[in-house]
């Protein structure tokens, strides 16, 4: 990628670990500028000792709204502008819907929505200042197949943000066609992810077909080249995707996954 543009400055949020943390030493080894967000700052200072001398690390809770107008305040003085702003903080859960507290709900929505609707939110008069910006939007798999039960309110709150992903863009397209508004839509990743839920579960780093933190990184970055509104980390998830939507019977579908899974 030789003719990729140099210098963008790409603020990360969760970057102190797994695919955020990979994301910034692609970014950084590309010739970009990556910011890494997060409440963790040894874990980030970390993640910025691998990225060649170029990040700029800023502390936040990217649940608090505050926090994330900071990081947007801190870079611009630090740095002049901000090119692509990466909603990627999240957290899991393993409960069934049967057994979600109203706190368990909360939780997963503050997390996983309202994170993500800050920082849109927070970048986005630079953005309409500058008339150009890219927001990617880290959903999963199962904002669009629900079909993994205990993760529940999980698999609700990335169908949300896939909503208020394709929202803002149709907002913007009119006056702002250059500010690009996408998704990408990672399988199991091999992190942490799984064995951090809420209430505990599988560790994702053990389970059949995870993809490496590296793989689903690498796909992000390519994003900020191609800047597609919808990606996928493996390709043939689209057909997948577009197979349950388009079925007479999507019961039948969720059935045959699950039996899939427990084979």
């Amino acid at each position: 990628m030789a003719d990729q543009p140099k210098d963008r400055v790409v603020v990360i949020t969760g970057a102190s670990a797994g695919i955020g943390a990979a994301l910034a030493e692609i970014v950084a080894r590309r010739g970009d500028i990556p910011v890494l967000a997060a409440r963790n700052r040894a874990a980030l200072d970390e993640v910025a000792a691998r990225c060649q001398g170029r990040a700029d690390v800023r502390v936040a809770d990217v649940t608090r709204r505050d926090d994330v107008e900071a990081v947007v305040t801190a870079t611009l003085q630090a740095r002049g502008r901000i090119d692509v702003w990466v909603n990627n903080a999240g957290r899991g859960i393993t409960r069934l819907v049967s057994q979600l507290t109203d706190q368990d709900f909360d939780d997963m929505m503050t997390v996983n929505v309202k994170s993500v609707l800050y920082g849109m939110q927070a970048v986005l008069p630079h953005f309409r200042d500058r008339r150009r910006g890219q927001i990617i939007n880290v959903s999963s798999m199962l904002g669009r197949l629900p079909f993994v039960p205990f993760r529940s309110i999980y698999s609700a709150a990335k169908h949300a943000v896939n909503a208020l992903t394709a929202n803002l863009r149709l907002e913007l397209a009119d006056e702002f066609p250059d500010i690009v508004v996408s998704a990408v839509h990672p399988g199991i990743v091999a992190t942490a992810f799984g064995s951090n839920a809420l209430h505990g579960g599988p560790d994702s780093r053990h389970l059949p077909g995870a993809q490496s933190a590296e793989e689903v990184a690498t796909v992000i970055a390519d994003m900020m080249n191609s800047r597609q509104a919808d990606v996928y980390t493996r390709p043939e998830a689209r057909h997948s995707v577009a197979a349950y939507f388009a079925a007479d019977d999507m019961a039948a579908v969720e059935r045959q996954s699950m039996l899939r899974v427990r084979r």
